[in-house]
């Protein structure tokens, strides 16, 4: 199972950023008195009581964003609590309830998840009465902190530790593989469902976005049961006309973070677009193992070297060249079975787990084959590794400063491991995480590929 999440949500000017900081030990986001200031979703690891989870900050529900990116901060706090194993809901102690925390009560109401209700710049215990007026909420055990004042932090961490799903070591049943389609306008998406499903169960026309909505299809291959999740078809923000294609595109990102493998579809003839970058960077963004599939095929077989497009498609997606290129002929099911062979090899590889032994005997080697650089006139130290959680594969580096080495250095530790573990196409995450010591601050660093600027 991959590291649950635990998402912070509430109003704007909550101390949420703050609560943030506060648990990681470290300044990661910013802290301002100025509404809107969180708009993108904001992760690190935690560890506490010998558990890790992965801690969310997001931007506040209800503001209006200054850049007219309102729908955007929506939608990223959505996604947070619609992925979260635990929600924290903050309110502050100072300001009394307000409409708006009700209102954010309200939307967490249909939430099946835990749900511990944060009271805030509790500064000192006096005030600690005030709290209880929040209980009318309705929302989770009420717990009274202070960023400023460092109040009950442990407290905190504790009751989100009890709240965290059980640890899965237990073997269980192979799980029904669920494979999301997706791609922009008229790649063939819906012709290859139905070639998977043996049945015309999507509606196939030249006539672009007819498919408005996900769909799931069960479908049979030598006996083995499959999920296709087919999605609608995206094109440019500034090109979305109606409600349907916005939403439309909601619901395309959702199957993706659904999905056990994504396949990234792209049309022979046609080169690569936006929008077709801003879907994998949503695609890498959740961690998905991906196959490029590039459909049509039958067109230029024997006309375009299939070397000219794998060259393609590294220059255009440099930090994916681990994810395998598939070309395929969805109408007549060329190769499609080879296909659904390799995403079920890229499903077994995203749910192995290595040894702890095996793993500190790689890293051992590659730093001794290539040691970081020298930080403030000391050589950075990694005292382990572990690997913490599957889907996708993640591995922690407890070391002695995670800001002492480099990205390039990053990089190359992200490479060894995909080279000499069974997790080769499939997305590794891989932090460094400062060995914790009394008085000691602690902090981390997600390694991931880079991403382009919000378009």
């Amino acid at each position: 199972m991959p590291v649950p999440r635990v998402a912070i949500v509430g109003r704007p000017n909550v101390g949420k950023s703050s609560l943030f900081n506060w648990l990681a030990r470290r300044r990661l986001a910013i802290v301002d008195d100025y509404e809107g200031v969180t708009r993108d979703r904001m992760t690190t690891l935690i560890e506490s009581n010998d558990r890790f989870f992965e801690l969310v900050d997001t931007g506040g529900m209800g503001v209006v964003d200054a850049d007219n990116l309102t729908e955007d901060v929506r939608n990223q706090i959505e996604i947070a609590i619609n992925t979260a194993d635990v929600i924290v809901l903050v309110v502050d102690v100072q300001t009394g309830v307000m409409p708006m925390d009700e209102e954010v009560s309200e939307r967490l109401r249909s939430v099946q998840r835990p749900v511990i209700l944060v009271a805030n710049k509790a500064d000192q215990s006096h005030q600690d009465v005030l709290a209880e007026d929040f209980q009318r909420l309705g929302r989770g055990h009420l717990i009274r902190v202070s960023t400023t004042q460092n109040r009950n932090r442990q407290d905190l961490l504790d009751l989100i530790v009890d709240r965290l799903p059980e640890p899965n070591n237990e073997l269980v049943q192979e799980p029904q593989m669920k494979v999301t389609i997706v791609g922009r306008r008229n790649v063939g998406k819906s012709t290859f469902v139905n070639t998977l499903a043996e049945d015309d169960r999507m509606i196939v026309s030249e006539v672009a976005g007819t498919t408005r909505d996900s769909v799931d299809v069960i479908f049979e291959i030598d006996g083995q049961s499959f999920m296709a999740i087919d999605t609608p078809g995206l094109r440019k923000r500034k090109s979305q006309r109606t409600d349907l294609e916005y939403y439309g595109m909601h619901r395309a990102q959702r199957s993706v973070r659904r999905a056990d493998v994504v396949l990234m579809f792209f049309d022979a003839g046609e080169t690569v677009s936006k929008v077709d970058k801003q879907l994998m960077g949503y695609v890498m963004e959740n961690h998905k193992p991906c196959i490029f599939v590039i459909n049509k095929w039958d067109k230029y077989h024997g006309q375009v070297p299939t070397d000219r497009w794998v060259r393609y498609i590294h220059a255009q997606f440099p930090t994916l060249t681990y994810a395998p290129i598939a070309f395929i002929t969805g109408q007549t099911g060329k190769n499609v079975k080879t296909l659904l062979n390799h995403a079920t090899m890229l499903f077994k590889q995203a749910r192995e787990r290595v040894t702890t032994g095996q793993l500190n005997r790689l890293i051992r080697a590659a730093i001794d084959a290539h040691p970081p650089a020298m930080y403030q006139n000391r050589r950075p130290k990694i005292y382990f590794a572990t690997q913490v959680a599957t889907e996708p594969p993640t591995v922690v580096l407890m070391c002695s400063e995670p800001k002492a080495f480099t990205a390039d250095y990053k990089r190359y530790l992200l490479g060894v491991l995909r080279d000499h573990l069974p997790f080769g196409e499939v997305p590794i995450k891989m932090y460094l995480h400062r060995r914790h010591r009394e008085g000691d601050d602690g902090g981390e660093e997600e390694i991931t590929p880079k991403r382009g600027k919000r378009s």
